[in-house]
């Protein structure tokens, strides 16, 4: 390794955690004013023009707050929750790939931090890890109701981890590697979005639920246990759990666009490697703008009537488009015919359909 290569790493390491921290900061600006639009309110205009200092204003508020630690507490693991939660959240992203490589100063660099060939299973490993900050938090408060909240939280991530690791089967299967940038090249022709409508219908419900956005945001729910595992933060250490929270919600959104939405694909990217970001960015704040738009509309469900969704419903379509989507590739190799492919679409929206039927009153039965 030379030190060029390392001088290489720690700009795009710190590219890229600047742009995370700078995009928590305004994500939080853009979901306030679209959710003013929605509801027909004006929204945050106090702060600068057109409100856009709003989340310096935020930032610095939160700096001068008063941070307090119960006299019980576990006060190593009370300090160490939120970074344990807030770290692979910045980390997550490291493998994916925001466009082609490109050519600067006589070398080329990829846009990205760490080409892995089993980039699939390297995401799967850290999203696991923020489970332990937030139930941890809830522990080491030495508040029952903290404690109920963390629980509570471990168990709906747990619960949606399965059927989020099943949703990563469909692009794995159809490429054959567990490597982003091979996905995102495998998608050149046809997105895997149109090979796998409900992976990605999965992917994106799973995703909700693990990042604790409504409607399954459970953790928050403030109206059952006063404030969930973050009852006995404030200051900065409440704030990290949120910007944890911002960041994972850009971080699957990245990462769904791709798996299933062709990554930084699309018009003239080979002949311009430039304009693969912004392909990126614009599929990436689409996603963003939906995860506001969905908790605009729906209410936050019942905590059993969420755990039966998953486990009854989620992880049943999932189990189900695994084998389907694996049938119809080995029907495509078998015939050497790749049209065999479209059979996977039509096989799981079928099935979706049928589980839909069979299961319609399993969440409104909630815990019957």
């Amino acid at each position: 390794m030379d030190w060029a290569s390392l001088t290489e790493w720690i700009i795009k390491s710190l590219a890229l955690i600047l742009a995370l921290l700078g995009g928590f900061a305004y994500l939080t600006l853009f979901e306030r004013k679209v959710l003013a639009r929605f509801q027909v309110r004006i929204g945050p205009n106090r702060a600068g023009p057109f409100g856009i200092l709003q989340p310096v204003a935020d930032g610095i508020k939160l700096i001068f707050k008063e941070e307090l630690i119960p006299a019980k507490a576990d006060k190593i693991i009370f300090i160490l929750a939120p970074i344990i939660t807030v770290v692979p959240a910045l980390v997550i992203l490291a493998v994916v790939p925001f466009g082609p490589a490109i050519q600067l100063f006589g070398r080329t660099i990829t846009l990205q931090i760490a080409d892995l060939n089993v980039g699939v299973l390297y995401i799967m490993a850290i999203a696991s890890i923020s489970v332990y900050g937030i139930v941890l938090a809830g522990w080491s408060s030495n508040n029952k109701y903290a404690t109920l909240g963390g629980i509570r939280s471990s168990a709906q991530m747990i619960s949606y981890e399965l059927a989020l690791g099943l949703a990563f089967t469909g692009p794995i299967l159809l490429t054959s590697s567990l490597s982003l940038v091979d996905i995102v090249e495998a998608q050149r022709g046809v997105w895997f979005v149109l090979y796998q409508p409900l992976g990605a219908f999965i992917f994106w419900i799973s995703t909700l639920a693990e990042v604790n956005r409504a409607p399954f945001d459970m953790p928050e729910a403030e109206q059952e246990l006063t404030a969930g595992y973050h009852t006995e933060y404030s200051g900065m250490k409440f704030a990290l759990f949120f910007m944890a929270e911002y960041i994972k919600m850009i971080a699957v959104s990245a990462i769904a666009v791709t798996l299933f939405f062709g990554g930084y694909r699309g018009p003239f990217v080979d002949q311009l490697p430039l304009l693969g970001p912004v392909y990126f960015l614009l599929k990436v704040v689409g996603f963003l703008f939906l995860m506001v738009w969905v908790r605009a509309t729906l209410p936050r469900i019942r905590y059993d009537r969420l755990m039966a969704f998953g486990w009854k419903v989620l992880f049943s379509l999932a189990l189900g488009n695994a084998m389907l989507t694996a049938l119809g590739i080995l029907l495509a190799d078998l015939f050497q015919n790749s049209l065999w492919l479209w059979s996977i679409p039509i096989m799981t929206i079928a099935f979706f359909l049928l589980v839909a039927y069979w299961m319609r009153g399993a969440i409104a039965g909630g815990n019957k």
